[in-house]
């Protein structure tokens, strides 16, 4: 027979036995929680790469090039039951057709039950060689295609080329030189834009504060901004969040294999933001 304290040491170390018992099982269900959860977002990752993969893929398809080389280079594209061609040059940015751009006429054209741009009064800004705007006013809008005056010329060309007789709306194309002159050509008291464009607007440019200020004046508040923007460098990328002080902004497709992002914005409420002004 067991005196008291022989007996407390025995009981005392029985417990601590079975509390050891516990905590290795509880911790062989945290180890397992743990590998299973890290498989899981393995999985997700990867079928998140796979689905980005086919998307591009099916993206870039929409793209063709001439059988035959002919003295003005172009490039083919079907969008909205359309062929279109278009005329580009290499010594210049914004007679290109960059993959953003690819990136938004996708969007427009599988997602035009919910982004109805029939009857819609769309500005594109930073056009370049035109083949948003040219999708848009193939998809029923109402379309005013923007750039720098060294560029109208080849922007018109294109558009007309691929809108003539086959458009609800005839599109029109304006000289938009960012924060500019903003007020007297686009006239905050006339001009109402349904949709704002932009693809790959944001790059290695003295303009960036420029082309914040042309965001802020050309949106209302019933105004939704449609942007693809490709990542590059650091300085570049810091324009999203100054971007966010003006407008709440979402992720409606986000492609890493190609670093672009697409975004929707609109306004936030006056009331809870600071007028943007030009630094000088």
């Amino acid at each position: 027979m067991l005196c008291g304290k022989e007996e407390i040491v025995i009981l005392f170390s029985q417990a601590c036995v079975s509390l050891s018992q516990v905590l290795w099982h509880s911790m062989d269900l945290t180890s397992s929680q743990h590998n299973h959860l890290q498989n899981e977002l393995i999985k997700e990752r990867q079928e998140g790469e796979k689905e980005d993969e086919q998307i591009v893929a099916e993206i870039m398809r929409r793209r063709f090039f001439p059988a035959v080389i002919t003295h003005k280079t172009w490039e083919g594209f079907h969008f909205a039951g359309h062929e279109i061609r278009i005329t580009e040059a290499i010594d210049c940015y914004g007679a290109v057709v960059w993959p953003s751009a690819l990136v938004l006429c996708y969007f427009l054209e599988t997602n035009s039950k919910q982004c109805n741009l029939v009857d819609k009064n769309v500005i594109e800004i930073g056009a370049g060689t035109g083949l948003v705007s040219i999708v848009a006013s193939l998809l029923g809008a109402l379309v005013t295609a923007t750039d720098l005056p060294e560029l109208l010329g080849n922007l018109q060309h294109n558009v007309l080329r691929n809108t003539k007789m086959k458009c609800k709306h005839q599109p029109h194309v304006k000289e938009l030189s960012w924060g500019v002159d903003l007020e007297k050509n686009f006239p905050r008291s006339s001009c109402h834009f349904d949709y704002i464009m932009a693809a790959d607007v944001v790059y290695h440019h003295p303009f960036l504060d420029e082309l914040l200020l042309t965001f802020d004046h050309l949106c209302k508040n019933d105004t939704v901004i449609l942007w693809a923007m490709r990542f590059r460098l650091e300085k570049e990328n810091q324009f999203v969040g100054r971007f966010q002080t003006l407008f709440n902004l979402e992720v409606l497709s986000d492609f890493p294999s190609l670093n672009i992002t697409l975004y929707k914005a609109m306004r936030k409420s006056r009331m809870t933001t600071r007028p943007f002004k030009l630094m000088v």
